[in-house]
């Protein structure tokens, strides 16, 4: 998890009393994780998260206002974590590894916050603009500069919509991943996400027009 989002003490004058202990928001915010995985987003309460994490409500709500607030702090805290972007010499290599680090994220913390939220998100707007912050814009910042990268090296045309793209990514490592059981994937890989991440290279190297090596 990083540690980016958890909240801070608010500008202004000096904080009294004893300085506020981070590792009591690291505490709430596995706990949120966890009781997201058990109960969704309608089943989470306050008084769960706090027990869970072994404080007061009172220290949950100095530190967010309401459930709301408290799933949006999670969803920032567990923000996915593609790794850096590197240029691997090729189309089909840049392509790989982002298939494969996005594959890694969703079955990773994020993934499950993600799972188990996403419903939610069809009729929050506070939490669907942190998804699409945390999980759509650093998928998108990848692949528009492998694709740069690809075109510079004249392995593939202009792409005239980069963004479809990185929709074709995510629509498929999304569905395979949290859809299908593993047992009808029909890939050779030992994860869901690895799987079809080995089994769509080829299709979006096709679709991009991408020269034979």
């Amino acid at each position: 998890m990083t540690t980016d989002h958890l909240p801070e003490a608010s500008a202004g004058s000096a904080p009294r009393g004893r300085p506020r202990d981070a590792s009591r928001d690291r505490a709430l915010m596995d706990a949120t994780l966890t009781e997201l995985q058990l109960h969704g987003y309608s089943g989470l309460t306050t008084a769960a998260v706090a027990r869970r994490a072994g404080v007061s409500t009172a220290t949950l709500y100095r530190r967010w206002r309401s459930k709301e607030d408290l799933v949006v702090g999670a969803a920032r805290a567990w923000a996915e974590n593609l790794g850096p972007d590197h240029d691997h010499g090729s189309l089909a290599a840049d392509l790989g590894v982002l298939l494969r680090d996005k594959a890694a994220a969703l079955e990773g913390p994020s993934g499950r916050l993600l799972r188990a939220v996403l419903g939610e998100a069809a009729h929050n707007r506070a939490l669907a603009d942190v998804l699409f912050d945390a999980f759509v814009i650093p998928l998108q910042g990848r692949v528009l500069a492998l694709l740069d990268r690809a075109v510079e090296r004249r392995e593939i045309p202009e792409v005239e919509d980069p963004l479809v793209v990185a929709e074709l990514v995510i629509g498929p490592m999304v569905s395979h991943t949290f859809l299908v059981p593993p047992e009808t994937g029909g890939g050779h890989a030992a994860t869901p996400g690895a799987d079809i991440a080995e089994r769509l290279l080829p299709y979006l190297l096709r679709a991009l027009g991408a020269r034979r090596a």
